[in-house]
């Protein structure tokens, strides 16, 4: 059985992360996701060696600009920055486990999102661990001690692996992940691409205790959080609530923002804002959350046109 997924408040050697870089898929918000990410990369590295990718030479000398000598940059090429889900995981810091990445079920083929991960892992000269299944990073949750979260919706999808039971799920991971147990969510949030992940729903916050969002008024994904801590207490987890953002759109779509997609690093927590009324209320939760840590909020709604948010555009490198 391979090493268990360390939790994300283990300590970290090493913290990658890519900047926005392709203009066709960004467009307009290009510049101000660029933005957004060099603003976390800058938090980050205060505490933790950040590896910033970047695809091509001209966003190479954009991220130099933005971020100065904060992070080491390599340009390596990738279809976008969701490294959460095209890398790999590393159990520690000289083995990194890579899965198969089908686009979220075929959604989006990139050219270099299905070669990153080898990237990275010759990066940390890292040994790869291979599988011969689809799994992204942000579909799972690890509390460090062989248990799991994640959902139905993503990980049973026929569009991952087809005929996957909940049974073949929990073999495959006991297998790659040390998993020893999984406790099974329902769906994710509404409107999601990749199909419900675990990290804009649920996250450990200590062993035995998971953060879930509290519905805001006329929350769209009400019944899904309800659902989410009723499942987790029923498998004698605590709970506790994070402030959901609520109903969010952008140009007239509900889109799935959360501040569940907060990124830990070495000692420090950096949580996803949005500019709404939830803001203030969600760094206060999660500074109850993690009363070790510093927790600090940055503003991500442009990475969010992208789809997702600061959790999914990063992957650490575990100590030991």
């Amino acid at each position: 059985m391979n090493r268990i997924l360390p939790a994300e408040w283990a300590r970290q050697r090493a913290l990658f992360t890519a900047f926005p870089s392709d203009g066709d898929l960004w467009l307009d918000d290009l510049a101000p996701a660029q933005a957004e990410v060099a603003a976390m990369v800058r938090q980050l590295a205060q505490t933790v060696p950040v590896t910033l990718l970047a695809s091509g030479a001209e966003a190479a000398r954009a991220a130099r600009a933005a971020v100065g000598d904060c992070a080491e940059i390599h340009d390596i090429r990738f279809g976008d920055i969701w490294l959460r889900d095209t890398g790999p995981l590393f159990t520690g810091p000289e083995t990194a486990v890579r899965f198969r990445f089908n686009g979220w079920g075929g959604k989006y083929d990139l050219e270099g999102d299905d070669t990153v991960g080898a990237h990275m892992a010759g990066l940390m000269a890292a040994s790869v661990d291979s599988h011969d299944f689809v799994l992204e990073g942000g579909a799972i949750e690890s509390d460090g001690q062989g248990l799991l979260l994640t959902t139905e919706q993503c990980l049973l999808n026929p569009n991952r692996n087809p005929g996957w039971t909940r049974a073949a799920a929990e073999a495959a991971l006991g297998k790659a992940l040390g998993v020893h147990r999984i406790v099974w969510l329902g769906d994710g949030l509404l409107n999601d691409h990749t199909d419900g992940h675990v990290d804009n729903l649920a996250r450990f916050v200590a062993p035995g205790t998971v953060a879930v969002p509290a519905s805001a008024d006329d929350d769209p994904n009400a019944p899904v959080f309800a659902d989410a801590a009723a499942r987790l207490r029923a498998a004698g987890l605590a709970v506790v609530h994070v402030p959901s953002v609520g109903r969010f759109e952008q140009d007239g779509e509900l889109v799935p923002a959360s501040h569940m997609n907060w990124i830990v690093a070495n000692g420090q927590v950096v949580v996803p804002l949005y500019g709404g009324a939830s803001d203030g209320p969600a760094v206060d939760a999660v500074k109850r959350a993690f009363p070790r840590h510093r927790v600090s909020g940055l503003p991500a709604s442009h990475i969010l046109t992208g789809g997702g948010s600061f959790h999914c555009i990063t992957q650490q490198v575990p100590e030991e």
